[in-house]
């Protein structure tokens, strides 16, 4: 069982580290909340929304925004045009109806301003016409959180995000992550290996360890704890009790 009775809420205005070693459900946990994977057991809330039955899509809609470990991007257009198919995928407008030509026209002005001015805040407009299968991968992981600021989510999920990067390259997309988690009407999601990235960012860290929830808490005392020591060390976690309940979350959170 990759995840066994996981139940947790997370509040808007915080960042929530999920950790643990290889295998211990992580991304399946992320996977469940976001709907690239159907659970067997629980349910999935947000802000008193149920998104149990919905499609990874539909979830996007309702309010998640999923980054991968993986970029997931159109590689054959422009950082622009990246941009603005995920500002024209939350705006109704002309483009919707495509009716009167000079109407579509001012839509798609619109849109591009709006892509352009989040490119201005991920230091990207400079970019904004080159090809994304030629950017470097770092510009790409930039450019995958410049799509979800698009989406407007209020709940932000990274898997990894600084996966396969170099040391040059993470600081940027963490301060992208830090940009983000000043706003106190979002909550922040976030998988990652790198335990001092995980302690200079996190308000509260969860610990997953084959499938089961071993701690929940502030930073200091979670990565204190014995269980979590050993967790990382490959020994058997002393004994824990999981909460019971539902493989996402509970009512007002995700």
């Amino acid at each position: 069982m990759a995840v066994n009775a996981v139940s947790c809420r997370f509040e808007p205005g915080t960042l929530t580290a999920i950790v643990g070693p290889n295998g211990a459900g992580k991304t399946t946990y992320f996977n469940l909340i976001s709907g690239q994977l159907p659970a067997s057991e629980g349910r999935v809330f947000l802000e008193g929304q149920e998104l149990t039955g919905m499609s990874a899509s539909a979830r996007t809609r309702a309010g998640l925004g999923r980054a991968f470990q993986l970029t997931n991007l159109f590689p054959n257009l422009s950082v622009l045009e990246n941009v603005r198919l995920a500002v024209q995928a939350t705006e109704s407008g002309a483009h919707l109806r495509g009716l009167n030509l000079w109407s579509i026209w001012q839509d798609h002005v619109h849109l591009t301003q709006q892509a352009q001015d989040i490119l201005q805040q991920v230091a990207m407009l400079h970019q904004a016409q080159a090809i994304v299968s030629s950017l470097p991968h770092g510009d790409q992981r930039k450019l995958e959180v410049a799509l979800l600021m698009a989406l407007k989510p209020s709940v932000y999920m990274f898997d990894e995000p600084t996966a396969g990067m170099s040391q040059d390259e993470a600081p940027v997309i963490l301060n992208l992550i830090r940009q983000l988690k000043s706003d106190k009407t979002k909550t922040i999601l976030l998988v990652e290996h790198k335990m001092d990235v995980v302690r200079e960012l996190a308000d509260r860290i969860i610990v997953l360890h084959n499938g089961q929830l071993v701690a929940d808490g502030e930073p200091a005392e979670v990565m204190a704890s014995a269980v979590v020591q050993e967790a990382y060390l490959g020994a058997k976690p002393a004994q824990t009790h999981p909460q019971s309940g539902v493989n996402a979350s509970a009512q007002e959170g995700v």
